[in-house]
Parts: C-alpha cells; sequence; structure tokens
C-alpha cells in the first residue's frame, strides 16, 4: 500500500514537502524553504530528513521559495533525477532560486566579516547560485492538463491552481497491483476575487486530498470595497503632490497592482504622471508573466487587448494599460528616484520593508507629510513593515533614524490565497467526500477550518510533523 509522510508546512505555512511511497518508488512533493522566524529558519540547515538517493521524482506546486526554495540542497546532495512543473514555473524559479541564492552569499558575506573580526569559524551559504543552475538542468515544464508517467505505477496531471503564474493543483495517480488510488494536493489555492489569473480548477473526485489553510480562519474584505479604497487613497494622494509607495511582493501581488492601476489610468483616474517599478527580480517576473498571457483570465485579458487596440499599440501587455509604467533597473536609476518628490507611484521590494530598493525610497519618503505609503500585502511582526502599519512614530530605514510624517494605508483584500469560503467552495466539488488532511497553515487556523468543515459534514484530519498515512 501506497504511503504519504508529512514533512513540512504541517506546523506552519513554510517548508511545504510530502513523501510519496509506493513500496517500490518515492516521489517528493515540494522541496520547500523554512521561512520566518529565526527559529523556524534553523530548519532549513538540518538535513533532509530521507535519504535522497532514494528519491525517483520530485514534483512541485509553484515558484514560491516555501515551496521550492531547498531544491539546490537537494541537487547538491546528489539528486539527479527530473523534477517535473508547470512551464511558467520553470521560468519563475529561475529567477527566485537565483536571488535567494545571491542573498544568502551575500549575508554569509557580511557575516563572516564580523566573524573574522572575532576569530570566530566562518560560515557557508545556504546554497550558492552556481548549485541552482544545477537544478535548473533538472526542471520539465509540463502543460496544465497534460497527464504524464513519472516513475512507473505512478502519473501525475496538473490543474491550474490560481494562486500565482504556474502554480498548480496536482492530481497524483497511484497503481499498485490491482489497486488504483487518486492523490490530489492543492498546493496554495487562489483568490477567485484577484486580477489575471484564472479560478482554481475544480476537481471532483480522489481517495486523499491535502488542502492548504493560509486564510481557513477568515474571509477576505471584498474586491469592489479594496479597490473603491484603492481608488481614494490614489486621489487623495494626487490632491496632496506626495509621492506614493508601495511595498509589493516580486510574484503576482506586483502584477496584480499594475494591472489595477492599469485600470484606473484607462478610466481617467490615476493623475500620477509616473509610476516605476523599481525591482530588478520583479521586473524580470513581469516579463514571464507578459509571456505567458494564454494563462489569464478571459475578462483581463479582454481588458488587455481594448487598451491595446486604443492605443494603436501591437503589444498585448500590462504597458498597454498603464503606458506611464518605466522599469528602473540599475542602481544609478534606482537612486535617481531620490529626486523625485512629488507625482510618482514607486513600486519596489521587500514587500514586508525588511530589505531592497524600498527601504531607500521609504528614507526619502517616510518624513514628508504629502507622501503615502499604500500596503497591500500581509506584514509579519518584527518586520519594519509590521511597524508602520502599527503606527510607529519613528524607524530606523536604510542606518538612518527617520520620522514617520507620511500617510500610511493597508489594503486587505489583495491577498493571492483562497479565503475560508473559497476554500469551502473548492473542497463542495468532490462528489465522493475522499480522506481530507489539512497543511499549509498555522495552528489554530487549521483547527477554526476543522471546526468549519465538520459544519459542512467533512470531517478534516490535522496531520504531525513526521506522520505516516496510507494512501
Amino acid at each position: 500500500m501506497a504511503t504519504l509522510t508529512f514533512y513540512g508546512a504541517i506546523e506552519g505555512v513554510t517548508g511545504s514537502m510530502y513523501l510519496l511511497d509506493t513500496g517500490k518508488y518515492k516521489v517528493l512533493l515540494d522541496c520547500g524553504l523554512f521561512q520566518g522566524r529565526k527559529e523556524e529558519e534553523k530548519n532549513n540547515y538540518k538535513p533532509l530528513p530521507f535519504y535522497v538517493s532514494d528519491i525517483d521524482a520530485v514534483v512541485l506546486s509553484h515558484a514560491h521559495l516555501d515551496h521550492s526554495g531547498r531544491l539546490p540542497i537537494l541537487a547538491r546532495d546528489g539528486y539527479n533525477k527530473p523534477i517535473y512543473m508547470t512551464r511558467p514555473t520553470k521560468d519563475l524559479i529561475e529567477v527566485l532560486l537565483k536571488d535567494a541564492a545571491s542573498l544568502q552569499e551575500k549575508d554569509a558575506e557580511w557575516e563572516n566579516k564580523k566573524r573574522k573580526r572575532a576569530g570566530k569559524k566562518l560560515i557557508e551559504p545556504l546554497y550558492r547560485e552556481e548549485e541552482v543552475d544545477g537544478v535548473m538542468l533538472l526542471c520539465q515544464g509540463i502543460k496544465y492538463g497534460k497527464r504524464i508517467t513519472i516513475v512507473p505505477g505512478v502519473e501525475i496531471c496538473f490543474r491550474d491552481a490560481g494562486h500565482i503564474l504556474g502554480s498548480a493543483i496536482v492530481e497524483i495517480f497511484i497503481e499498485h497491483g490491482n489497486h488504483h488510488r487518486k492523490l490530489v494536493f492543492s498546493g496554495d489555492l487562489g483568490n477567485s476575487q484577484a486580477a489575471l489569473l484564472r479560478d482554481p480548477e475544480v476537481i471532483t473526485e480522489a481517495d486523499v486530498v491535502l488542502m492548504e489553510t493560509t486564510y481557513g480562519d477568515r474571509n477576505h474584505r471584498s474586491m469592489e470595497e479594496t479597490l473603491d479604497e484603492f481608488e481614494q487613497v490614489i486621489e487623495e494622494a494626487s490632491q496632496n503632490g506626495g509621492n506614493i509607495l508601495i511595498p509589493s511582493f516580486a510574484v503576482g501581488r506586483t502584477q496584480e497592482i499594475i494591472f489595477r492601476l492599469g485600470e484606473l489610468f484607462q478610466k481617467g483616474k490615476l493623475t500620477h504622471q509616473r509610476v516605476y517599478l523599481d525591482s530588478p527580480m520583479a521586473i524580470a517576473v513581469t516579463e514571464i508573466y507578459q509571456k505567458y498571457q494564454d494563462v489569464f483570465n478571459d475578462e483581463d485579458m479582454a481588458e488587455i487587448n481594448e487598451s491595446a487596440q486604443l492605443m494603436h499599440s501591437k503589444s498585448r501587455s500590462l504597458h498597454s494599460l498603464l503606458p506611464m509604467l518605466k522599469y528602473s533597473t540599475t542602481t544609478e536609476e534606482s537612486i535617481s528616484l531620490n529626486k523625485v518628490v512629488s507625482g510618482a507611484i514607486i513600486i519596489a521590494g521587500s514587500g514586508m520593508c525588511n530589505g531592497g530598493r524600498i527601504k531607500h525610497h521609504l528614507k526619502q519618503n517616510l518624513w514628508r507629510k504629502q507622501s503615502h505609503v499604500i500596503f497591500v500585502g500581509f506584514q509579519a511582526v518584527g518586520t519594519p513593515g509590521r511597524s508602520l502599519v502599527d503606527g510607529i512614530k519613528r524607524i530606523k530605514m536604510a542606518g538612518d533614524d527617520i520620522a514617520v510624517n507620511a500617510q500610511i494605508h493597508t489594503m486587505g483584500g489583495f491577498s493571492a490565497h483562497a479565503s475560508q469560503s473559497q476554500l469551502l467552495d473548492w473542497l463542495s466539488h468532490f462528489t465522493n467526500k475522499p480522506r481530507l488532511y489539512l497543511v499549509h497553515g498555522e495552528q489554530d487556523t487549521k483547527v477554526q477550518f476543522q471546526q468549519v468543515a465538520k459544519q459542512h459534514n467533512w470531517h478534516a484530519n490535522i496531520p504531525e510533523l513526521g506522520q505516516r498515512i496510507e494512501i
């Protein structure tokens, strides 16, 4: 009998990793980094919880590092077989993994300078950029809806999860003697109110379902209300004459914000003269989004096409909606934005203001009363972004103590994850009530969703780290 072991995204929302064992072959589902608190991130330096030589195939649900970030470690430890994912995911993980490796190398270099002075042992980064190149040689991009054999007796099919570009629900078909079983791994399910991507595909049959529960304890604010507030803030900031700073995550959130700004421009409600995307990684990701417009939803793609026709543009892209969008790629171009004191919208990473170019823009703008900062993503406790949202009056930013005089806004409806009601709706399409296991959620969140699911006649199991179940 095939078994599944839970190795990650069990005690929280990061480190996604599950091991399917058919008795003859072993397939790894996701290989993600632990992120967040230092205690969690220490897990990334522990040996992988299985013999790498035993793994026959890897299946990746999507590109986010909490699902893909330990692939270079897996390859360094000797894995040299296929890694299956969707085609857009293959493009995205190269950008994300190389960025992560670069940051790890810089952090190690900085730490080692201090260690040398203190006479301490030097450290190595978690992995290096050249190790990412080894991972990319193993990656195989597969179309949505194509059913393929990955090892004898195991077939997979990727279905659109609508979370970020290339994100997938993974259908896994297992043949064991005369037994046929189907495992469905939700990956991260998307928010059906979000822009550009399609809604998560409906699955109707399974024997076992692993489902994420990131927002299993709440429903999102409606997109209509969120966009109304977004428009009001943009108009208010326009009247003040100051700059608008939008700290944003490079994958998904940035592209959503560009699209929403484009909608305002097309309606004549965006009076700011310039919009800058000041993040090399977000620029690279946006170009990948442009490459795979075939997975955009029909409504938003029609809007892009219509704006391109009105502008007599041959390009069908986000630039069609937002023609004043400018990419700021080099350090010099980023620094030049310091001279812009009004009339600009600057989108930059990192989304929680704990790194990247946004820190320097905050340094230049936070002390100005006419400036506005719009947060469009979750701000974790302990991050500068969270401090600003919580109303801090002075903050250390890029080495200086800065007065916070800018107006701070939080938009709660731009989440890329399915809400509680959307998770329940996705489950409701299963006709045979498969065994359900809740993963990728904080413990309290999973317990709350378990109780709500019970009201809808679902028995939801909450697995423990290292637990093994029969499929």
